[in-house]
């Protein structure tokens, strides 16, 4: 699903327009983002819980040049789904 299919589900699920629903899930987006820089996790009841991963510097090879090169330890975002939506696939 991209993120106008789901702009477009959205509208018509809650009977709003596109661009209301546009703004509502960019709202959401953004908060989730600037919450996550902050605290470092966000839980969101019924959806799941976005936290902060580090990951450490590490060595790896250029595929192109099979030379070494060396990986700056970085952070990502890591996302774990409620036990609601884990049993809903689970049958």
């Amino acid at each position: 699903m991209t993120k106008a299919e789901l702009v477009a589900r959205i509208a018509e699920e809650a009977q709003v327009t596109q661009t209301q629903a546009n703004k509502a899930l960019q709202s959401f987006i953004n908060a989730v983002s600037e919450e996550v820089k902050g605290s470092g996790s966000i839980n969101v009841t019924g959806l799941g819980t976005f936290s902060v991963s580090k990951r450490a510097a590490r060595s790896g090879i250029n595929p192109r040049t099979r030379e070494p090169i060396k990986i700056p330890a970085s952070y990502g975002v890591k996302f774990k789904c409620s036990k609601a939506i884990k049993d809903s696939l689970n049958g």
